[in-house]
């Protein structure tokens, strides 16, 4: 299981992203090698490629979001 914290919020594009769920809040990649680039609390850039199907949860925290993912779903 990935976990990351950032500042930051992320621009799921419609064309590969679709909401699955709005509480808790969980984005699906709809194709296949969907790349996510995210720069965490300390600004270290992490690039995150999804195969399709794969999902990326999101949750408020006070300041910040923090993101979880599966690793089988990163290509």
């Amino acid at each position: 299981m990935g976990l990351l914290y950032t500042k930051f919020y992320i621009d799921f594009e419609a064309d590969q992203w679709k909401e699955i769920s709005k509480n808790p809040v969980i984005f699906q990649t709809i194709s296949d090698n969907v790349s996510l680039e995210i720069y965490d609390t300390s600004q270290k850039s992490y690039k995150l490629n999804f195969k399709k199907g794969g999902k990326m949860q999101l949750f408020r925290v006070v300041g910040k979001f923090r993101l979880t993912w599966d690793d089988d779903d990163l290509v």
